[in-house]
């Protein structure tokens, strides 16, 4: 199993670390972590939530760790036993172990971690990068997912070439190109300077994974038996939202569509569409 180097130096990463301690402080609902070791390294999970409540599995995205759930888990916690995961090879404290994306091996991750906290069958949700996670666990071990929910995920289209060929060319710029990056993926979206704070230390000290995530065959997305909830935003630059949903809709049996008008990649306040989705009623959500 190869590790790689990760972050631009020792310092940065420790840097991040104490963000995220932080974050998880001041931000997460009450919660416990555990190191859960897998067959591609030891991967970090936030937990919160009643023992003996359903499972809920969260994924977050490339760049990325739990922290992003903070908000999130709060609104599951009263009715899930939340898993928030973080992904190998990404700013977190999951082993800095990048495995192929075109071969079983984040299906079988996803399943050692599951196998490790002794879920059997749970709700999985997954955003972008940690969308195409889900769905590779999803379309490998169908019978083991109640429910899946994905926000803007990968691997279902293409991403859009003028996104990679701006990405590309603010990589060129130092802070100037980073700082139009953020604001390409946030789009609209105002965020607190705490976390465009960490957002930039992330992207200062962080080696994001260069590469284009695999797309599912027909054949692999027919498995999804479960039902389904897409969440995009119609003005992704990223990936076109609405050709996702109507892939997903030729394709699947069960599936919710909803494309949020006038958002970008960068989705927040979802929970209310997921809650619902999931079985919570709404006059439970709103309490």
């Amino acid at each position: 199993m190869r590790t790689e180097t990760i972050y631009k130096s020792d310092a940065g990463r420790a840097a991040i670390m104490a963000a995220y301690d932080a974050a998880l402080s001041n931000y997460w609902p009450a919660h416990e972590t555990l190191l859960v070791p897998t067959r591609y390294g030891d991967t970090f999970v936030v937990v919160a939530g009643q023992p003996g409540a359903p499972p809920l599995v969260l994924l977050h995205g490339a760049g990325s760790n739990s922290a992003v759930w903070a908000g999130d888990a709060a609104a599951f916690a009263p009715h899930y036993r939340v898993h928030a995961v973080d992904l190998i090879g990404e700013p977190g404290k999951s082993a800095p172990t990048r495995p192929p994306w075109d071969r079983p091996a984040f299906a079988e991750w996803l399943a050692d971690v599951l196998d490790g906290l002794k879920l059997a069958r749970v709700a999985l949700l997954g955003i972008s990068q940690g969308g195409w996670t889900t769905l590779k666990f999803a379309t490998t071990w169908p019978e083991r997912v109640e429910q899946l929910v994905l926000l803007a995920p990968g691997g279902v289209v293409k991403d859009r070439t003028s996104f990679l060929l701006k990405a590309v060319g603010y990589s060129l710029l130092g802070e100037r190109g980073q700082e139009a990056t953020k604001r390409l993926v946030l789009g609209d979206v105002e965020i607190p300077a705490e976390l465009d704070d960490y957002l930039t230390l992330i992207m200062t000290e962080f080696k994001p994974r260069i590469g284009a995530l695999p797309i599912f065959t027909d054949e692999e997305l027919s498995r999804l038996a479960m039902p389904v909830l897409l969440i995009g935003g119609d003005r992704d630059v990223i990936r076109d939202e609405v050709a996702i949903a109507a892939r997903l809709e030729r394709l699947l049996t069960d599936v919710q569509i909803v494309i949020l008008p006038g958002v970008g990649h960068t989705l927040t306040a979802t929970t209310a569409y997921t809650l619902p989705f999931l079985g919570i009623p709404q006059a439970t959500t709103l309490a």
